[in-house]
């Protein structure tokens, strides 16, 4: 899956990937995917529930050891 923009949250603690997230979604156009990275621990729940609430569609989560990378669609 090849995303329009990617993130890399890596060493931020929670809650700013969220934050990253958030802002970097809001610049792109309905359909586009973007890709965010994160090795806090809280990402993976954070990400899921940030994506029910918002409506946006969480694509994919994928493990790289302590990095999880979610591919978001924005809706």
């Amino acid at each position: 899956m090849e995303p329009h923009k990617k993130l890399d949250c890596r060493g931020m603690a929670c809650p700013m990937p969220i934050v990253k997230l958030s802002k970097a979604i809001k610049e792109m156009s309905q359909g586009e995917i973007l890709a965010v990275s994160a090795d806090d621990p809280g990402f993976e729940a954070d990400v899921r529930a940030w994506c029910e609430t918002t409506g946006n569609e969480l694509k994919s989560l994928e493990s790289d050891g302590e990095v999880r990378t979610a591919y978001i669609v924005k809706s």
